[in-house]
């Protein structure tokens, strides 16, 4: 997920959570946002797991070198 659109996502949700902090409800809100959070951890595991499966794919060359005597 692109930064910005994080950014807006969280200034979108800041209103109605510092509304639920407001009236005593703070549990609900640090769950939305640990749930946002996890969500955004998820998608850049996965995007690290697809990126490590794409190099290990590619078959390891090594040059052999040959004694000439």
């Amino acid at each position: 997920m692109k930064k910005n659109s994080m950014f807006l996502i969280l200034i979108i949700l800041a209103w109605p959570l510092y509304y639920l902090y407001q009236h005593q409800l703070g549990a609900i809100s640090f769950l939305v946002l640990a749930i946002f959070f996890l969500v955004l951890a998820m998608r850049e595991l996965k995007m690290l797991k697809k990126e490590k499966k794409a190099d290990d794919t590619q078959p390891n060359r090594e040059k052999i070198k040959q004694n000439n005597r």
